[in-house]
């Protein structure tokens, strides 16, 4: 068989992968399937931009600001290719997960004529996909999604999936105006928030609220190691009643249901683990349409949130573990795993 018979294979196949990623449990088998599916298809000379070695620094080199990238862009796929690799990032989050990196792909349109840019700034094709690794269901491997506002970040190792640092963006955070007018692609993050900030005591909100004026973005912008100075601030959980606790679980599991049952379990697990050793800090006002930020800390995780930008309608969010990012926690576990055996 050859390299064109096998891509026309690989392609017929995208929307049957997309249908599996949706309805299946995600499991590291489903990803190293979609993830060899899609490079079946690929021409040498897309293997060469998409494939990576596991040991890569760039695997670690992430943003989430417009600009070109290294990796496959959308915009150098065939039509086929494209559901292949729709298919690849569908394996890697819920269906919640998503609706939300694709509304926030369209946004780029948004932009462009908002903009008036014919430079190619924004572009929904400007998504880069890369691959790790050699993909398979046991083995150590990786894969990225990533563009402007949108960075997906998976390691899978031993049957076990890590999936931070995952950051979701969106500009404008609502459409005001044109036949898009009211979509607030990450609208329940800002509701949820919100919320609690609003449920808070006088006295509680003393401690919760960190700063007057909201921070111009989150602190750990594209750092590859998640870390804030100090000790955390804000309210303890521990101090919250149990109506408030409920808020804030709510909050964490929709970050937490951004990904697939099994690494959605892996954070609800964390956070379970957490109890009330958890802090909620607000910066800013709470009025809707005015600048604000908030985190919420635990022991291994962080999510940060922020909506100051073009006239507060411009959101950044990430989850990110502390010792889990681009799973080094895997890994670790990985290398004890095999000295032992040795």
């Amino acid at each position: 068989m050859n390299s064109n018979q096998l891509r026309l294979m690989a392609a017929s196949t995208g929307a049957l992968l997309l249908v599996a990623a949706s309805y299946r449990t995600q499991t590291p088998r489903v990803m190293s399937d979609t993830a060899n599916a899609f490079l079946a298809s690929l021409s040498a000379e897309q293997k060469a931009k998409a494939v990576f070695s596991f040991e890569d620094d760039e695997r670690k080199n992430w943003h989430f600001i417009p600009k070109v990238r290294k990796g496959l862009p959308l915009k150098q796929m065939s039509h086929e290719q494209r559901h292949l690799a729709q298919a690849l990032l569908n394996a890697g989050v819920s269906q919640q997960g998503y609706t939300k990196a694709m509304s926030i792909m369209s946004l780029e349109d948004i932009l462009r004529q908002q903009e008036k840019d014919t430079v190619g700034r924004r572009d929904p094709e400007q998504y880069f996909f890369s691959i790790f690794g050699t993909p398979s269901e046991g083995g150590t491997w990786g894969y990225r999604v990533e563009g402007h506002h949108l960075a997906l970040n998976w390691t899978i190792a031993k049957n076990r999936v890590a999936s931070s640092p995952m950051f979701f963006g969106t500009n404008p955070a609502e459409i005001k105006e044109g036949p898009r007018k009211g979509l607030r692609v990450l609208g329940r993050e800002e509701d949820l928030g919100r919320d609690l900030r609003m449920a808070l005591t006088a006295e509680q909100v003393k401690t919760a609220v960190v700063a007057e004026v909201a921070y111009k973005d989150i602190f750990t912008m594209a750092d590859r190691v998640a870390a804030l100075k100090g000790q955390p601030n804000g309210l303890s959980a521990a101090k919250m009643t149990g109506k408030q606790r409920e808020m804030l679980a709510a909050l964490l599991d929709e970050y937490a249901s951004n990904v697939p049952e099994q690494a959605a379990a892996t954070r609800a697990a964390q956070v379970k683990a957490a109890g009330t050793n958890l802090y909620f800090a607000w910066a800013g006002t709470a009025g809707k349409g005015e600048g604000h930020y908030y985190r919420v800390q635990g022991p291994t995780f962080l999510v940060e949130y922020d909506n100051t930008q073009n006239n507060n309608n411009h959101v950044h969010s990430v989850w990110r573990d502390y010792a889990g990012d681009f799973g080094v926690d895997l890994l670790g576990d990985h290398v004890k795993a095999n000295h032992a055996k040795e």
